[in-house]
């Protein structure tokens, strides 16, 4: 399906992309934490509202 040479390139880019985020991530971490106060409640907020709707989904299919 995949040459070598593209899956190597896969695993290179994966890598170096990763790295990148972290890197940048660390950098940014105390703007973010002044910035983006309570963010944490707003994306458990999301998740669960997400999660309620596959449930509901899930119980109209049956």
């Amino acid at each position: 399906m995949f040459s070598t040479g593209q899956l190597i390139f896969a695993l290179f880019f994966i890598l170096a992309f990763t790295v990148v985020l972290i890197v940048t991530y660390r950098k940014d971490k105390t703007i973010h934490k002044k910035n983006y106060k309570g963010f944490g409640w707003v994306g458990l907020g999301f998740t669960v509202f997400v999660i309620i709707l596959f449930l509901i989904k899930h119980m109209l299919n049956k």
